[in-house]
């Protein structure tokens, strides 16, 4: 179960539009991740400010990165994505599971 200053770091960091994009364009692009080329051709952003934002996402936990040849990907920790989901519903409707409608899948 992730801490209550963990579940905060990764939502600041994600209340940004920005930011928010470029989470939800990773968590789309699943485990393998996405290049950083990529991210700035579809979400029409500098390549200095995607790399300011990764730095962001970085260090709350929310993305990884792995060099392949010249290429950088990035990918979404679902780890910590499904850490902070869980934080956030663990006592959804006081505990009474039939009357939560919270479905979700686990990535």
């Amino acid at each position: 179960m992730m801490k209550p200053v963990q579940v905060v770091k990764a939502l600041s960091a994600l209340a940004q539009p920005t930011r928010l994009a470029i989470y939800r364009l990773l968590v789309e692009g699943g485990p393998e991740g996405v290049a950083a080329g990529q991210v700035a051709e579809k979400l029409k952003v500098a390549p200095a400010t995607l790399s300011f934002h990764f730095k962001t996402l970085s260090h709350a936990g929310l993305v990884e990165s792995r060099q392949d040849g010249r290429f950088v990907f990035y990918a979404a920790n679902f780890a910590v994505m499904n850490g902070m989901v869980d934080y956030l519903t663990e006592n959804c409707c006081g505990g009474n599971a039939d009357a939560c409608t919270v479905t979700r899948k686990k990535c």
